[in-house]
């Protein structure tokens, strides 16, 4: 009868999964307690594989759900049309250096060079492509980046009149940080806009954007013709007006992203509404925390907030003996936090949104508030933390969403999660 009642306790979970880089796989614990990894959906044919490769890379998540009826014919002709656009591009510089006088032979090396030189750009871009995700959850900071990324690569071209035997090496890289430079730029536009977007106007502020951009773009254009003709008309001119417009150049932009209030919640961004409302009992607005932000670091953990890091995988931050004990103390909850000696994980669920991390961060840093004044066992302090935070959340919620916080959807990158 006790081996009997014995059987019948609760052993935990048989198995979960977990996807990550397009690989799910199945996670089991043993009868002896050990962790077996077994992959569950890489085992297709190789065409099936290839095709799902090529869909991952090249249409958006879901496809075709998750777009509207015609998108495969406008991808197939916007395909071919940046095809003929290179294809013509390749005949156009090849006859204007041959209209510049050189002779057939040298022409062709000199085409070839400028051809693999712009080659390199989309190499950069599709690369950068795949850094999509961390672009949404860090828009600041991918497009601090992509104007760095290009005055890298405008300084080496710059640069290469210094060593014309390495024009292809030193403009090929440059380009290639151009192309990389493009693609994050444009794609943290959106957000960027969408943050004051206060009313929906989003077509109306991209606009005018826009205007401003051309107008002081052709205003530029104008100042370089100006310094090209007389301070920067020898290379030590250029050494050192390069340096001084980058410099001004890269400020203005870290000027630009610390002025913008990105109202969607990430790591960063919740554990500081969380810190806030902690030590005075106020949700901060995006207005409230565009300068708070850390642009460069955004990772950092951030101790009033409970020490919380979010995205790392289930099966290195929990021992297979106290995941049923972890589960039970949150049994209806999309996150699962354990307590470790420098931080707090908390994992979260494939759908888990901005509002299940906002109560997993309040339950992770109530326990460590409570650890500091108590030295009750963690399991007790997350139990005490957790029914706190159930009754004050549906309040702490809706203040969140008058401020104008999008708690639909949680920004973690390329954090995992688990199902």
């Amino acid at each position: 009868m006790q081996k009997k009642e014995s059987d019948k306790e609760y052993q935990g979970p048989d198995f979960w999964i977990e996807t990550s880089d397009m690989v799910a796989r199945q996670f089991r614990f043993e009868v002896d307690g050990r962790l077996s990894v077994k992959v569950i959906d890489d085992s297709r044919p190789v065409v099936p594989r290839i095709v799902g490769s090529f869909l991952n890379q090249f249409f958006p998540s879901g496809y075709p759900y998750s777009v509207n009826e015609g998108y495969l014919r406008y991808s197939q002709f916007r395909a071919l049309q940046h095809f003929t656009s290179a294809a013509l591009s390749v005949l156009s510089t090849q006859s204007l250096l041959f209209a510049a006088g050189l002779r057939p032979t040298p022409a062709q090396a000199t085409v070839v060079s400028w051809i693999l030189k712009d080659g390199m750009q989309h190499v950069g871009k599709l690369i950068c492509s795949n850094m999509g995700a961390r672009m949404d959850s860090e828009p600041k900071r991918w497009r601090i980046m992509a104007d760095v990324l290009y005055d890298f690569g405008t300084g080496l071209e710059v640069l290469s009149p210094l060593c014309p035997h390495l024009f292809l090496e030193l403009a090929g890289l440059g380009n290639f940080a151009k192309g990389m430079a493009v693609v994050a730029a444009r794609a943290t536009r959106l957000p960027i806009y969408s943050s004051f977007a206060k009313e929906g106007n989003l077509s109306d502020l991209f606009a005018k954007g826009e205007a401003i951009s051309t107008l002081f773009n052709v205003v530029g254009i104008g100042a370089g013709i100006q310094l090209a003709s007389t301070v920067c008309s020898s290379m030590h001119g250029k050494l050192i007006v390069t340096p001084l417009l980058s410099l001004v150049h890269i400020y203005c932009v870290a000027e630009e992203m610390r002025a913008t209030p990105i109202n969607t919640l990430n790591p960063q961004r919740t554990a500081l509404i969380v810190a806030n409302f902690l030590k005075t009992g106020d949700i901060s607005s995006p207005a409230d925390l565009r300068y708070r932000e850390d642009l460069l670091f955004p990772g950092r953990v951030i101790e009033d907030a409970g020490s919380v890091k979010v995205g790392r995988a289930l099966h290195k931050i929990v021992k297979p003996s106290k995941f049923g004990e972890l589960r039970e103390i949150f049994p209806k909850e999309k996150f699962l936090i354990n307590c470790g000696a420098k931080w707090t994980d908390m994992v979260l669920e494939h759908s888990a949104t901005g509002e299940d991390a906002l109560k997993g961060w309040l339950v992770a840093a109530y326990a460590a508030s409570m650890e500091k004044s108590s030295h009750g066992m963690r399991e007790i302090l997350l139990l005490e933390a957790y029914e706190k935070t159930e009754s004050l959340f549906p309040s702490f919620l809706s203040e969140l969403k008058k401020k104008g916080w999008h708690t639909d959807r949680f920004m973690d990158g390329t954090g995992s999660r688990f199902a």
